[in-house]
């Protein structure tokens, strides 16, 4: 039997904007990478400035924020919640 596993995405500011939508489910068979997942939102968005929007984000994966480092480095497991946070102007 097998069970769908998901990683919800959760979008903010002008993320959300290009995505179009605040959240979503994003099936998977097992742990991906970021690199994976940003790819796998992009695809389900064509025609939109999301892939921009999201290379330029901030990360949480849970409550823990990622690294600048090499997103086929981060590990995201089924049942997390990944969030993109855009830059935001002001202080």
């Amino acid at each position: 039997m097998s069970e769908t596993q998901v990683i919800r995405v959760r979008y903010w500011a002008a993320a959300r904007s290009a995505a179009g939508v605040a959240e979503e489910d994003v099936e998977v068979a097992g742990p991906v990478t970021l690199a994976e997942l940003r790819a796998a939102v992009v695809g389900r968005h064509p025609g939109t400035r999301l892939p921009e929007v999201v290379g330029v984000c901030s990360v949480l994966v849970g409550e823990r924020p990622v690294s600048s480092g090499d997103p086929a480095a981060v590990v995201i497991h089924p049942g997390e919640t990944v969030e993109f946070l855009p830059p935001f102007a002001g202080g």
